[in-house]
């Protein structure tokens, strides 16, 4: 692995634990709140048509976002995606097993930058510009909420990018 892909893969994994970390706060919020904000105005395809803060939990395949603050995540700002935004839910899976295991969840991860990244941008996370990161269940969230979901967000480290990178092949 050369220095840049470790560097990236390092930076990676910063992130998904500071996402982790802000979003075992939903789990308190969504106990007050149910599942959080409410969605986005969508289309018949389910894809964002005006610009919503909307409930993490409401994030869905395909949706635009901008990048989140702060510690805690439980709502998000969507964009359509013909307009300027920060990140891209690209691939989704749901987690397997009865138990809550945070060593077999960061290995499961590493499937955003395999082929799920590979086949939607076009060419290797390795050879590409581009960034992963992701989001997880927390214990509480897994634990509470049966929350299995795992969705890998890709982003451009040069700035904003509008419509989808699907097929950017960089």
């Amino acid at each position: 692995m050369n220095d840049r892909a470790l560097l990236r893969r390092v930076a990676v994994v910063g992130s998904a634990l500071v996402l982790a970390a802000g979003l075992s706060g939903c789990s308190v919020l969504n106990s007050v709140l149910g599942s959080g904000g409410g969605d986005a105005p969508r289309d018949d395809k389910s894809k964002v048509t005006a610009s919503s803060n909307i409930g993490i939990f409401n994030l869905k395949l395909g949706d635009c976002k901008m990048s989140d603050t702060g510690t805690t995540i439980s709502e998000t700002d969507v964009v359509p995606c013909d307009k300027p935004h920060d990140e891209e839910v690209f691939y989704e899976f749901k987690l397997e097993g009865a138990e809550y295991d945070s060593a077999a969840i960061d290995t499961e991860v590493e499937k955003c930058a395999g082929d799920a990244f590979t086949t939607f941008i076009g060419v290797a996370y390795d050879a590409s510009s581009l960034d992963v990161s992701y989001m997880t269940p927390t214990k509480d969230t897994w634990d509470s909420m049966n929350d299995r979901l795992v969705q890998c967000i890709v982003s451009d480290p040069a700035g904003q990018t509008t419509g989808s990178l699907k097929g950017a092949a960089r």
